[in-house]
C-alpha cells in the first residue's frame, strides 16, 4: 500500500505543490488581512491538493503516449505500466471529487466556480498540440490558486487581487519556459509547441527573462495596491535576487542546472512572498 501511495505522489509530483500552495495562502492572508479562520484554511488546502492532484492526473493521462516516446519521460508511472490508465482515472475522478467538496464547504461562489477551475485542468494538456500560447495557459490555470483563496475568504471576486493573480501567470509561465528547454528537439521532432520550439533557446531564455521581470513588477503594484510595508519589500528585493539568481544558472550553453532553476529557486521564490506577506500584515 505504501509503494502504491508514493507511485501516485511520484506521478503528481506532489513535491511540487510548494509552487502554488503558497501563494494561495498570500491571496488568503491578504485577503483577510491577518490569519483566516480555521476552516477556511483547511478547505483551501484541501482545495487546492485535490485540484492540483485531478490537474496533473489529466496531464499525464491526456500526455500519456507523447510521454512514452519521450526518452525523458518514457519511465513515468502511465507510460512505463506502473499505473494503469483505469487506475489513474479513478483517482483523478476521486480527486475531482474532493476538489468540489472542498469548493462547497468554502462558499457559493468557489463552487459556481469550480468547473472553471476543472475546464481549465483539461484543457491544458491539449494546448502543447496547437499552440506556443500553453505556457501561459498553464499560468492561468495556477493562477486560480490565489484567486480561489482570495474568493474563499472574500466569497467575492475583487479587482484589487488580479495583480498578485497576474503576477503568478507569468512566474509560472517564465520557469515553464525555461522547463521546456530541455525537450526542444523532442517537441520539433513531435511537433509539440512551446517557446523554445517556437522561437529557439536563446530567444525562449530571454522571454523568460521579460515574463519574470513583469512578476517581479506585478508584486510590487501588489504591494503598493495592498498598502504593504518594509517588511513585504525586503522579500521583494528577495524574490528579485532569487529570480536573477535562477536565470544565471540557465545559459544557452549549460543546461545542466535545469532542475535545480525550476524546483529549489521557484519553490524558494513562492515560500518567499508568503512569509514576507504575512510577517508585513501580522508585524
Amino acid at each position: 500500500m505504501l509503494n502504491r501511495i508514493v507511485l501516485y505522489l511520484r506521478m503528481i509530483k506532489f513535491s511540487h505543490s510548494v509552487f502554488a500552495l503558497p501563494f494561495a495562502f498570500t491571496a488568503a492572508v491578504l485577503a483577510s488581512r491577518g490569519v483566516p479562520d480555521l476552516h477556511t484554511i483547511l478547505w483551501i488546502t484541501v482545495a487546492m491538493v485535490s485540484g492540483r492532484s485531478a490537474a496533473m492526473g489529466l496531464n499525464r493521462v491526456i500526455d500519456r503516449e507523447i510521454d512514452a516516446k519521450n526518452p525523458r519521460t518514457s519511465q513515468r508511472e502511465i507510460p512505463s505500466g506502473k499505473i494503469k490508465i483505469t487506475e489513474a482515472w479513478l483517482f483523478i475522478i476521486v480527486s475531482l471529487g474532493v476538489f468540489v467538496y472542498s469548493a462547497y464547504r468554502l462558499n457559493p461562489l468557489c463552487l459556481k466556480l469550480s468547473p472553471v477551475a476543472i475546464a481549465f485542468f483539461v484543457v491544458y494538456p491539449f494546448t502543447k498540440r496547437f499552440t506556443w500560447l500553453c505556457h501561459l495557459v498553464l499560468g492561468i490555470a495556477i493562477a486560480g490558486a490565489p484567486l480561489g483563496a482570495w474568493i474563499a475568504v472574500k466569497g467575492e471576486i475583487s479587482m484589487e487581487i488580479f495583480f498578485l493573480v497576474l503576477a503568478v501567470v507569468f512566474w509560472l509561465a517564465g520557469f515553464d519556459t525555461l522547463y521546456a528547454l530541455q525537450d526542444v528537439e523532442f517537441d520539433k521532432g513531435y511537433g509539440i509547441y512551446s517557446i523554445p520550439q517556437k522561437f529557439g533557446i536563446k530567444k525562449a531564455i530571454y522571454i523568460s527573462r521579460v515574463f519574470h521581470l513583469l512578476t517581479w513588477l506585478l508584486l510590487l503594484v501588489t504591494a503598493l495596491v495592498f498598502k504593504l510595508g518594509i517588511i513585504f519589500y525586503i522579500g521583494l528585493g528577495i524574490v528579485g535576487a532569487l529570480l536573477f539568481y535562477e536565470h544565471r544558472l540557465v545559459r544557452e550553453d549549460d543546461l545542466s542546472k535545469l532542475d535545480m532553476a525550476f524546483f529549489n529557486m521557484n519553490g524558494y521564490i513562492s515560500l518567499t512572498v508568503f512569509f514576507f506577506t504575512f510577517a508585513d500584515l501580522l508585524i
